[in-house]
């Protein structure tokens, strides 16, 4: 919205002026219709920039999950030739890439959409242009009929304290929006991290490692087998269940089924 109105305020702060006096209605609306298109010159600069900053973002993203899979690839690599210690180096690095590939897709999503705001904007900017230039004819003619051009010019302009404020507000929330974008690419970039944070973030990257490495070999066939249990348990286990299921089995003197002597 700030294309129209940058717009808005050039025309209200130049048409009065400009229509008391003009010569020629001619001229004044090829003027206006010139204002309108220099400030589509600069939108579509601006939409020239979004393009290149998605391009540029996109390309970044591209190369951090080709890094990904690289190191993915290495720590397989390592795992076949029985070096579990550099997989786990290699799953570190992935780790890391992976990370980069979490933020290079934050900020290419949110340069995509503000770049397709601004082709809109540029696209309606266009169908205003186009349809000013359709309606030239009409509004020289229409300039020519003194009162009633100066009325509308005079409502156009017109200031209010409501709208002043509108703009002050407006103003407030682009500023929050530049704070807001300074500080997630701050914290993007890392800058300013406790010590602590950084700590628990080596902590869980090393859990995340680790699951990596558990994951691989799974899929590799490489877990080791559970350890057997305890052969000299097992047999002594195995000799009280005998004893206790052979019927006739002679029991301590005095019992039911034993001579006494």
């Amino acid at each position: 919205m700030g294309i129209f109105q940058r717009l808005s305020d050039i025309l209200k702060a130049n048409i009065n002026d400009m229509i008391d006096k003009a010569e020629d209605p001619e001229k004044l609306v090829k003027q206006i219709i010139m204002d309108m298109q220099k400030e589509l010159t600069k939108a579509t600069q601006a939409l020239g920039k979004a393009v290149a900053s998605e391009r540029m973002v996109e390309k970044q993203y591209r190369n951090a999950c080709a890094i990904s899979a690289s190191w993915e690839s290495r720590a397989k690599a390592a795992l076949k030739a029985g070096d579990t210690e550099l997989a786990k180096k290699a799953l570190a690095s992935k780790v890391k890439a992976d990370e980069d590939v979490a933020n290079y897709r934050e900020m290419y999503e949110t340069i995509s959409n503000q770049t397709e705001a601004i082709r809109s904007q540029v696209e309606v900017l266009k169908s205003k242009i186009q349809e000013a230039k359709s309606r030239e004819a009409m509004l020289i003619a229409r300039s020519q009929m003194a009162d009633t051009t100066k009325a509308l010019a005079q409502s156009i302009g017109g200031i209010d304290t409501k709208s002043s404020f509108d703009k002050l507000s407006r103003m407030e929330e682009k500023i929050e929006r530049k704070e807001a974008e300074a500080a997630a690419f701050s914290e993007i970039l890392g800058a300013g991290k406790p010590e602590e944070t950084a700590t628990f973030e080596e902590l869980e990257r090393n859990a995340r490692v680790d699951t990596e490495l558990e994951r691989l070999m799974a899929e590799m066939g490489m877990l080791p087998a559970e350890a057997p249990a305890d052969p000299e348990l097992a047999e002594l286990a195995a000799l009280a269940g005998m004893s206790d299921a052979v019927p006739g089995v002679p029991g301590e003197p005095g019992e039911a089924g034993t001579p006494a002597t």
